[in-house]
């Protein structure tokens, strides 16, 4: 997900989205320990967006 894209979410989407995603995340975890992904990228693609949603998130509640 680009920023510009989050930053057009309400905090609950956002809040709604980090969840999905790291659901996401723990399925592609899960995968991997298993041996069925094929692309690795993936994870680390996840927890970035994790880390970008949480860190517009913060930037929302500091400017209320």
């Amino acid at each position: 997900m680009k920023s510009k894209e989050i930053r057009e979410l309400t905090l609950e989407e956002m809040a709604a989205k980090v969840n999905e995603l790291k659901e996401k995340h723990f399925t592609l975890r899960f995968q991997k320990s298993i041996g069925q992904l094929e692309n690795d990228r993936l994870l680390g693609a996840a927890k970035r967006d994790i880390a970008r949603i949480n860190t517009i998130m913060r930037e929302v509640e500091l400017k209320n």
